[in-house]
């Protein structure tokens, strides 16, 4: 295993807005390499806690080694962080006094070729896998999906304008022998895509591979009712940061913390209310918090992070 390296992203504006509190009990559900939780720990009193979840063997492991120093105040678990009601159960919590979620991938995902994230990776194996258990593979979305399905997913998940061009490619080529690497995908990308769009900006296969890895993984899956359920097991004062990488986490997550924080929704023709719906969190960052220029130059994989904090009030 290579190191496992990860740079936590905004990790003072994220402490900064969970507001974070001696002795309370903190649920990091995408661990990483342990940087927002390490700081979470490091900032808390010992009487404190954290309880983190994540589906890499590797982060895991990593996580385990960085969060040492603090022995008895963490438990780690290998799972999805969709299933918190589960870890939480187990570690007998009914109520959380802070949330964290962040969905950006680590860098050691990307940069380790093995993992077949990147399309710099020429010889990589389609893989694309944060859970190396699963069975769903990039190889076998690229190799068996039909070109609608494909169309769809590079369309919606990547934002790419050529997706109709590169899902044709690719069911043309795969019928001439089965895609294997992250290469010749790579290569399928880049010539369905006119020259004239393929420089001055981000590489050209930056959104393909990006839509895949959100379907191999099932990223967007749930994700509005994920922050539902997430948000109110807080207590009273707590507070949930999230932090996405794509419009369509971003959205989720703002139109989720929307309907949390909206009062009643019946007509306004409505006399009285009858729907009983409550006010049951304070938006805190009413514009999502980005990274600064200098973070961005310090790591450039933190240029599209959004951050977004909510405050339970009930």
């Amino acid at each position: 295993m290579q190191n496992f390296s990860h740079i936590p992203v905004m990790l003072e504006e994220c402490m900064e807005n969970l507001a974070l509190k001696n002795g309370g009990i903190y649920f990091d559900g995408t661990v990483g390499g342990g940087g927002h939780s390490y700081e979470i720990l490091k900032r808390t009193s010992p009487d404190g806690r954290l309880i983190a979840t994540d589906l890499d063997d590797e982060a895991l492991a990593a996580a385990k080694e960085r969060l040492s120093p603090f022995e008895g105040r963490f438990s780690l678990h290998k799972s999805n962080y969709k299933d918190f009601a589960k870890v939480l159960e187990e570690e007998n919590v009914e109520k959380l006094d802070g949330a964290i979620l962040d969905f950006g991938v680590s860098s050691h995902q990307i940069d380790d070729p093995e993992r077949g994230f990147s399309y710099r990776a020429k010889n990589a194996p389609l893989d694309m896998r944060m859970n190396e258990s699963a069975s769903l593979t990039a190889e076998i979305v690229v190799n068996t999906y039909e070109e609608e399905r494909l169309y769809k997913i590079i369309k919606e998940y990547g934002e790419e304008a050529f997706a109709r061009q590169i899902a044709r490619n690719v069911v043309k080529a795969r019928a001439e022998k089965p895609l294997k690497t992250c290469g010749e995908l790579a290569e399928i990308v880049e010539k369905s895509i006119p020259a004239r769009y393929r420089f001055g900006g981000a590489p050209c296969e930056r959104k393909t591979f990006q839509a895949i890895r959100i379907e191999v993984n099932g990223e967007l899956d749930g994700l509005y009712d994920l922050v539902l359920a997430l948000t109110r097991r807080l207590k009273k004062g707590g507070r949930i940061a999230i932090l996405t990488f794509h419009s369509l986490e971003d959205r989720a997550v703002k139109e989720a913390f929307r309907y949390m924080e909206t009062p009643c929704t019946c007509p306004k023709s409505f006399p009285v209310c009858v729907c009983g719906k409550k006010q049951e969190i304070r938006i805190v960052t009413k514009k999502p918090v980005t990274a600064s220029e200098a973070e961005i130059a310090a790591n450039s994989r933190s240029k599209c992070a959004k951050l977004r904090v909510a405050e339970r009030i009930i």
